[in-house]
């Protein structure tokens, strides 16, 4: 009878440790791979101490095993889970594969994987792996990036829409004819000013993205960059764009992919949170846009916000003979 009412208790605990959904994220992601603590808070997007309480209730329960490797410690499914509990956690794990944090937490493990990576090749091969920090040391990150801007054609007008304080327009300037940064905020476009200074191919502008200040297919290119997202109307927005482009420009959007972190519309001000491919294809046709691309990026371990995506466009040489739609 003792041994019967210990095994009961021990299940019983079993179950109430897979009660938390971060936990059953955690377990999810250790039956794939081994992780550290922190990196399990880059992919989690949970505090350090969140992750370390869910890890001790799961290593308590017998759920989870630790490997020590020096100074660093891992975490990994319990490989060895008596028959009882390991059906547990299958029919739990079959429970989970609709869960929509599934993909995002595993694009998120693959980034803090690739990363791990790249420290074991410097360690084996010290020279050639320390070349990436080393160029960066010397030369700036921005510097991987700049044979990219050669691309560009330079006889472009380039419109940077919510410029901010001009850090993209500075960016592109030298590649350019011109650059026209708008913005709605005055003290933005002051502090642009000063940035932008050195440069005599950028005209700053204020006006709304609605209304851009800005004639018919005046553009080549146009970028939204992270400024979608505090838009009223977004759908007016991509419209808008498409009227200051010229017949086969392009329009390049990078924001966040639709997320679930609805604190940001207090602290940030933000309006929509992130935008699903569906509804940017949606508004891109109605903007009479064609040639729509979506692409998600690659997420930094080290970001703390949402992961995000880049749209390309173009607007078509001849007129469209459709009308657009709105699509909210």
């Amino acid at each position: 009878m003792t041994m019967v009412g210990a095994t009961t208790r021990e299940m019983l605990s079993r179950f109430e440790s897979l009660g938390d959904e971060n936990r059953l994220r955690i377990l999810t992601l250790l039956e794939r791979h081994e992780f550290t603590v922190s990196e399990l808070v880059s992919v989690l997007q949970l505090p350090q101490s969140t992750v370390s309480r869910h890890l001790r209730v799961l290593a308590d329960d017998g759920w989870v095993r630790r490997r020590q490797d020096g100074k660093t410690r891992y975490y990994r499914l319990e490989g060895a889970l008596e028959p009882g509990a390991r059906e547990l956690w299958r029919l739990t794990a079959e429970s989970l594969s609709d869960a929509v944090w599934i993909a995002e937490d595993g694009e998120r493990a693959a980034s803090v994987l690739a990363r791990r990576r790249e420290r074991a090749a410097a360690f084996f091969s010290e020279t050639a792996g320390g070349w990436d920090a080393l160029r960066d040391d010397l030369f700036g990150r921005d510097a991987r990036f700049a044979p990219l801007f050669g691309l560009l054609d330079p006889e472009w007008v380039v419109g940077d829409l919510g410029a901010g304080t001009g850090t993209l327009a500075d960016t592109i300037a030298p590649f350019v004819k011109r650059v026209i940064a708008v913005d709605r905020s005055p003290e933005m476009l002051e502090a642009a000013a000063v940035r932008l200074g050195r440069h005599d191919n950028v005209d700053l502008r204020e006006g709304e993205l609605e209304t851009l200040p800005l004639g018919d297919d005046e553009l080549d290119v146009a970028v939204l960059m992270l400024v979608l997202h505090f838009a009223v109307d977004p759908g007016r927005v991509l419209a808008e764009a498409a009227r200051v482009l010229a017949p086969g420009g392009r329009l390049v959007v990078l924001d966040m992919r639709a997320h679930g972190r609805e604190e940001y519309r207090e602290t940030m001000g933000h309006l929509w949170p992130g935008f699903s491919e569906d509804r940017m294809r949606g508004w891109m046709a109605a903007a009479d846009l064609d040639a729509y691309r979506h692409i998600p990026l690659a997420p930094d371990p080290n970001a703390s916000g949402p992961m995000l995506f880049a749209g390309t466009a173009r607007k078509p040489s001849e007129p469209s003979t459709t009308t657009g739609r709105l699509y909210i």
